[in-house]
């Protein structure tokens, strides 16, 4: 069993403010993050499986760029993601709940038992990881 990763970026605006707090509460948990602002995240992608016989790959690369861009960057690139998608109209835009709906996404379109892990960066040094194998998936 072989683990590719690949590694894209974007940058997204986003605003930790939840309605059901007050403002001071909001404040108090989110700090600055309760204003609108933006990221420039960092996500890899890493897939899993055994080398093709022919190929030598796990998974072409170029499909593999091709699904990134078709299923993350249109949907996220220069996104407000509280108001430019669906996926934060109940929850909040943290960055754990990026990971979570980036792996609900990537898992509908790869092939079942694929995806190892998804790691996404909000800073150089903070990070959330997702990984399939510690769900039993």
């Amino acid at each position: 069993m072989l683990r590719l990763t690949r590694a894209i970026e974007f940058s997204a605006s986003l605003r930790l403010h939840c309605p059901d707090l007050s403002e001071e509460e909001n404040c108090r948990f989110f700090g600055p993050a309760v204003r609108h602002h933006g990221h420039n995240y960092r996500l890899e992608v890493t897939v899993r499986g055994e080398p093709d016989a022919v190929t030598g790959m796990v998974m072409d690369l170029k499909d593999l760029n091709e699904l990134l861009e078709r299923e993350i960057m249109t949907r996220f690139d220069h996104r407000d993601l509280n108001g430019d998608t669906p996926y934060f109209e109940k929850q909040l835009p943290t960055l754990e709940n990026l990971a979570l709906v980036i792996r609900g996404i990537l898992r509908k379109v790869l092939p079942a038992g694929m995806l190892d892990r998804v790691r996404v960066f909000e800073d150089s040094d903070l990070w959330v990881d997702v990984s399939e194998s510690e769900e039993g998936a």
